[in-house]
């Protein structure tokens, strides 16, 4: 959805809400959590204030309530999409995480995509058209969820199957992430820096454990390791790349750093 947060109408996600909560001081509590005012920067850094006693629609990204009243709000979608009997109409099944879903129809996708927009709009939502296509997942991969879903081919044989993969989208953000902890102005002592990045790795390991996952932890590897001499070298004040001082079998074996093709075999933790 486009802006869903900030698009959810307040009349009627608080209608859904009723429903679930009877006791009315809370839901008098969510109504003040909704007309609370937000403050925000925009794209230059600029301060902006949002949201208010005047705002009608809009949950704040952010806020301690937001993401279970999206997911409130998002059901209706999907029990309207159940009462009207649209796995059956369009042979299709609709899969969905808080506001992202994907349906996945044999052959009616045109007509799914058409009812869903249609829904959507009397919901007071927008699709979001970027983000939004038609694909012949036999023959075109598709993004979900951090996932590359969608046809893949064996290294040897070139056989294809259809299977699962990290996104490169995904890929890239966790290399920015290695790189930002550990960027020259970082100046902890290593223990708390290696204890943080282990569990940044160990966490985005256990999310991307589904499917083909050499290949995208191969160049995680190579990024986390390029990365960790990197920020050695300038910590010990070593000439060169520093890959002779901190070779692999170090990195990985005494500085204890999370290898993550062996990440099930290596507890996430420093033992410096």
């Amino acid at each position: 959805m486009s802006r869903y947060f900030d698009t959810i109408p307040h009349s009627d996600l608080l209608k859904s809400v009723a429903r679930r909560v009877v006791d009315r001081h809370v839901l008098q509590l969510i109504k003040l959590w909704l007309k609370a005012p937000v403050e925000e920067r925009d794209g230059d850094g600029r301060r902006r204030m949002s949201g208010g006693k005047s705002n009608v629609c809009g949950t704040p990204q952010g806020g301690v309530v937001s993401p279970m009243l999206s997911v409130i709000y998002m059901n209706r979608f999907l029990k309207h999409w159940r009462r009207s009997r649209c796995g059956e109409a369009f042979r299709a099944y609709i899969v969905n995480y808080a506001d992202d879903f994907v349906i996945l129809s044999r052959g009616h996708a045109a007509e799914a995509l058409a009812w869903t927009t249609a829904v959507m709009t009397k919901l007071g939502l927008t699709i979001n058209e970027a983000k939004t296509s038609l694909k012949d997942a036999r023959r075109e991969s598709f993004d979900f969820l951090g996932y590359t879903l969608g046809p893949r081919h064996f290294r040897n044989g070139g056989r294809w199957y259809l299977g699962a993969a990290p996104s490169k989208k995904s890929v890239r953000r966790v290399k920015r992430k290695i790189s930002d902890l550990l960027r020259p102005s970082n100046t902890g002592a290593w223990l708390q820096v290696c204890a943080r990045l282990n569990r940044l790795l160990g966490g985005w390991a256990a999310y991307f454990s589904y499917g083909s996952i050499a290949s995208a932890y191969q160049a995680v590897d190579r990024h986390l390791y390029e990365r960790v001499c990197a920020f050695l070298r300038r910590r010990h004040k070593t000439p060169g790349r520093g890959t002779q001082r901190f070779p692999r079998e170090y990195v990985y074996g005494e500085l204890d750093v999370l290898l993550l093709n062996r990440v099930r075999k290596v507890s996430p933790t420093c033992a410096l």
